[in-house]
């Protein structure tokens, strides 16, 4: 029986230039279930903090991939990588075995938790995400786990900040009509003040997402926006010319030439041309962006096919 593969990449990133990925948790095992998320629903809703995917076997998986000379390595993947009860170890053993720096993508919803702050110390960059400035824009948004509130997740982001020596990158995701009405927008403004990153990248939905219901701020709102958040704010960049790469262009043609064939959901394309869901993501934003494939629903499951 084939090893399950925890490294996926590298793959373009729009902050990290070649990613090569750490998938520490099995798919769609987060603390929230983001109305925006690409990856779709959340089907294991948890914050439970245990050894999901075995440590040695992962940095065994690492070992045989930096060759690839990636930009950085980062944990995220197709879950919430602070659930893995001993991320600080693994972060410290890559430390033993490279010096390219070391990325955490999160949600940032453990922070609260003095272990979880701990663990990520070692880590070159941790970028957390704010995504609404209430309790009531938090549940409508990332429908996190019921021990999780809006006040207690704030908290881990601001002491976080104190107590990290490392890059404190804060995404904050905007979703039209929810996060951009003045009065709550004001209230994202103060969450940044507070908790006062080296750094804020402003997203917005560009994927396919959970829910048609999250809605993609214009590019020109988002830009006047950003103005307003941060003396040190962006708009996460376009990232076309790393998808311009060869090896990125070879596999976002066999992506396309399968669903020519037929409609494939993510998990198909993943399965049928051996790569990591967190891969085909990225090829299907791509062709999206061109209007080479759509995609359909079809019960609850969402497919792609090649476009007319």
């Amino acid at each position: 029986m084939k090893e399950k593969e925890y490294i996926f990449g590298p793959v373009p990133s729009r902050r990290l230039g070649r990613s090569l990925g750490v998938d520490l948790v099995p798919f769609k095992t987060c603390s929230y279930d983001c109305i925006y998320c690409q990856l779709g629903k959340t089907t294991n809703k948890s914050v439970q903090r245990k050894e999901w995917v075995p440590v040695d076997v992962v940095i065994s998986q690492l070992k045989e991939k930096l060759d690839m000379n990636p930009d950085y390595i980062t944990l995220s993947g197709s879950g919430e990588p602070t659930l893995h009860s001993r991320i600080g170890e693994i972060i410290l053993r890559i430390k033993e075995i490279t010096d390219i720096p070391v990325a955490v993508l999160t949600n940032g919803s453990l922070l609260w938790l003095p272990e979880v702050r701990s663990a990520l110390q070692s880590a070159d960059l941790v970028i957390p995400s704010l995504d609404g400035g209430s309790e009531e824009s938090f549940q409508y948004v990332n429908r996190p786990h019921k021990d999780i509130s809006f006040a207690r997740m704030l908290d881990g982001l601001v002491k976080f900040r104190q107590e990290y020596k490392g890059l404190y990158w804060l995404e904050v995701f905007l979703t039209d009509g929810v996060t951009t009405t003045e009065e709550e927008f004001k209230r994202v403004v103060e969450c940044v003040s507070m908790i006062s990153p080296d750094k804020v990248q402003v997203n917005t939905v560009t994927r396919p997402p959970a829910e048609d219901f999250a809605v993609r701020v214009p590019e020109e709102e988002l830009k006047r926006l950003t103005a307003l958040l941060h003396e040190n704010a962006e708009v996460i960049a376009d990232y076309r010319n790393v998808h311009k790469q060869k090896e990125f262009s070879v596999l976002c043609d066999d992506v396309l030439t399968l669903l020519q064939r037929r409609p494939c959901s993510v998990e198909d394309i993943a399965a049928g041309l051996g790569i990591h869901r967190n891969e085909v993501v990225k090829y299907l934003e791509e062709l999206i962006a061109s209007q080479k494939i759509e995609k359909k629903v079809r019960g609850e499951k969402l497919y792609y096919k090649a476009s007319n």
